[in-house]
């Protein structure tokens, strides 16, 4: 235990001490309020409501199962309030640490991933140099899967090229790793990037016993999110086994495996879905280093997970606060001493919630999910750009990612409330209700075989395909809301430049680059050493990696082979759908000089339609289409013969319940017959002893809060000929 600890520990002391002394507080008078009955407050709500159904109205369904309830009270919570659970003690639900960022804040991670390694290196640099406090390394996709980048055709994808030791040894020069921790996920197998990435710390005189983070394999996950890996998880799990035994003596606060959830959350799967197969891939990890030789204790600190902050502000606090209880009795039950039971957590924004459509709305949902994770008690969090879905970042997006947090941790003063959540009736509620749901999947899961089998059996996926297409058909009516995208869709939005990368010249300068590196290489030594590399002993891969094997020589070494196959999760973002059927409008509208064009039929003065009309209005320009409206007309007549004039492929009758049995019989018959192409829809719903009414009318289709918008969006566009 460090001093920091054991100082920490005795001001907890002291507090509890002193706390217990004082039990007589004064008592304060509030004669001169009456309080309420919970009864008073339900009329009140009824009365404001207006007929709306108190139920439905005023509970809160989630996608995990949980339903928000109005209001929470202290006798409803009374039993479940941790009274005599600390920070730092027990179970962890209240944290870590005794004493939360009070002295060690979070950290500040924020991803580097610039393709060159020069390019990257100043980078990581800058962003210590702005208030970052952990070098977060973001490798290619090649890198990912230790494919020379001479052979790969998106080097630079998604990160950083890394093919040989003087390509990380450019990565990493002047970087103060005996300072700043550093963050590297290496996909299916760490050992090839470790392998270079430790023989250049060594290499250049580094003191690898002081490196912290991780260099970290997810396996598992690779396996959900690709369907199937480079080898079979034996094979990856002897290695990983050895690199890990290897940190444990050279490098002990380095772990191995990062547990990443993003892999089931960019399918769609809900919070519960999330954590129950996030820690079953854990303890998957648990079990393969336990068969091959270390102890429980040793097991435990090699993992890191990687949780994603979701877009429902209370349940991202309250899952934080679930899993700490639930790993830190799973450790427990392996035997893990008290002192590994503490989970180390990681976050960042989840991809899923992300728009590329309006993404400055993007900062608003990354600081939401940012508070939340604060709130949660991360170890470090990684905020995203709001143009990730769109490109890598810059200096601007970067700067804003960046800064969010520090305006939290110095001038918002989040590293001094401890647990700050902790004793909320609604967040110790939900955290309760997830634990149980949470453990129950678990058991699930772990009933099935564990994770592996479970996604061999298909599991998993049918789970979290079910879940997504309910966010899906939600999106589609608009019953979620997405900013910019279903809602509020911004008509005069100057798309970002995506600044595509020139992957053919990436790659011949990658290749330049390595070519120059290896015409200084040993070829006999390197082959000397590839030939003793053995999957079972790190340092064998430490030793070619030396001498100057490239990242896909090692792999190759190390061994390749058949893995066992299962259903891919597929990558999603649940405004995907309604993105590419505005960029269908908009690559009509560039190719053809057409659009859909609604005419708003607005009847009567604006106060009579304009309720209905600025509706419509925002309902059609969804689809980016052309809606033209008007200050209203008098009469059928004078509607309709504008409604000629403007060639309109559908119009949207607009004006109020009290006046369309007299509105829609005269004029639907007219609009058909000056446009006989065109739809015809009513703005609201109709009684159900007049829809036959407006049907014989003419009415085809009706746009309310009910409609799928989605669903008549489409139609239009087929109608026009921009689908097929």
């Amino acid at each position: 235990m460090s001093d920091a600890t054991k100082s920490a520990e005795l001001d907890l002391q002291a507090i509890i001490k002193k706390s217990e002394s004082q039990t007589d507080f004064p008592q304060v008078p509030l004669d001169e309020f009456t309080p309420p009955t919970y009864e008073e407050w339900k009329q009140a709500c009824i009365d404001l409501l207006k007929g709306a159904p108190f139920e439905k109205k005023m509970y809160t369904k989630t996608y995990e199962g949980i339903t928000f309830e109005p209001m929470y009270f202290r006798n409803t919570t009374e039993e479940i309030l941790p009274k005599n659970s600390f920070p730092g003690k027990g179970d962890y639900l209240r944290g870590a640490t005794v004493n939360g960022y009070v002295n060690a804040p979070w950290g500040v991670a924020q991803a580097c991933d610039e393709t060159f390694p020069a390019e990257n290196n100043e980078l990581l640099k800058h962003e210590i140099d702005k208030g970052s406090t952990i070098y977060n390394v973001k490798v290619d996709c090649a890198t990912r899967k230790a494919v020379d980048a001479r052979n790969c055709d998106k080097p630079g994808k998604g990160g950083v090229s890394l093919t040989t030791l003087g390509d990380v040894e450019t990565l990493l020069n002047g970087l103060k790793l005996d300072k700043f921790p550093l963050y590297v996920y290496a996909g299916e197998s760490a050992v090839p990037v470790a392998g270079l990435i430790l023989a250049a710390i060594k290499k250049n005189g580094g003191d690898v016993s002081k490196l912290r983070g991780f260099i970290g394999a997810n396996p598992i996950g690779e396996l959900a999110a690709n369907g199937k890996l480079n080898q079979s998880l034996d094979k990856i799990f002897d290695e990983q086994a050895a690199f890990a035994k290897w940190a444990v003596k050279n490098a002990p606060e380095l772990k191995t495996f990062m547990v990443r959830s993003d892999n089931f959350v960019d399918g769609g799967a809900n919070d519960i879905q999330e954590l129950a197969y996030t820690l079953s891939a854990a303890v998957a990890y648990l079990r393969a280093l336990l068969d091959r030789g270390l102890t429980i204790d040793e097991a435990a600190e090699q993992i890191m997970f990687g949780l994603s902050m979701g877009a429902n502000f209370f349940m991202q606090i309250a899952k934080l606060r679930a899993i700490r209880p639930i790993w830190a009795e799973i450790i427990k039950a392996f035997g893990g001493s008290e002192e590994v039971q503490h989970i180390h957590l990681h976050g960042r924004p989840s991809k899923f919630f992300m728009t590329a459509y309006d993404p400055y709305v993007n900062m608003l949902r990354a600081t939401s999910q940012l508070f939340s994770g604060v709130a949660g008690g991360v170890e470090s969090f990684e905020n995203s750009t709001f143009d990730e879905p769109i490109r890598k970042g810059d200096e601007f997006s970067r700067r804003i990612a960046r800064n969010m947090q520090i305006i939290l941790r110095d001038e918002f003063g989040l590293i001094q409330p401890v647990d700050p959540a902790g004793g909320s009736w609604a967040v110790e509620s939900l955290t309760k209700q997830i634990k149980e749901k949470v453990w129950a999947e678990f058991q699930k899961i772990e009933g099935k075989g564990g994770i592996v089998a479970a996604l061999k059996e298909g599991y998993p996926q049918e789970q979290i395909e079910a879940i997504f297409a309910d966010r899906i058909k939600n999106a589609a009516s608009r019953r979620d809301r997405i900013v910019g995208v279903n809602m509020y869709a911004n008509m005069v939005e100057e798309r970002l430049d995506p600044r595509p990368e020139d992957f053919a010249e990436n790659k011949k300068a990658r290749t330049a680059d390595i070519e120059k590196y290896l015409g200084t290489v040993d070829d006999g030594a390197v082959k000397g050493a590839l030939g003793s590399i053995d999957a079972n002993n790190f340092e064998t891969v430490l030793d070619a990696a030396t001498k100057g094997a490239t990242i896909s020589e090692l792999r190759d070494a190390l061994g390749k082979g058949a893995s066992d196959e299962v259903k891919q999760i597929g990558v999603h973002r649940r405004s995907e759908k309604f993105e590419q059927l505005r960029e269908t409008t908009e690559k009509f509208k560039a190719e053809k000089n057409d659009n859909v064009k609604i005419f708003l039929a607005n009847m009567g003065p604006i106060p009579q339609h304009k309720a209905r009309a600025d509706f419509s209005r925002g309902f059609l320009e969804v689809g980016a289409f052309e809606v033209l409206g008007n200050n209203g007309f008098k009469t059928v007549e004078e509607c309709a013969a504008a409604a000629k004039e403007s060639g309109a492929d559908a119009v949207v009758i607009c004006s109020t319940d009290a006046t369309y049995p007299e509105i829609v019989p005269a004029l639907a018959p007219k609009l058909h017959e000056v446009l006989p192409n065109a739809t015809v829809y009513l703005a609201g719903t109709a009684p159900e002893e007049l829809k036959e009414t407006y049907k014989q009318a003419g009415i085809d289709d009706y746009i309310n809060i009910r409609s799928n918008c989605y669903q008549t969006l489409a139609a239009m566009q087929k109608k026009k000929g921009m689908i097929a």
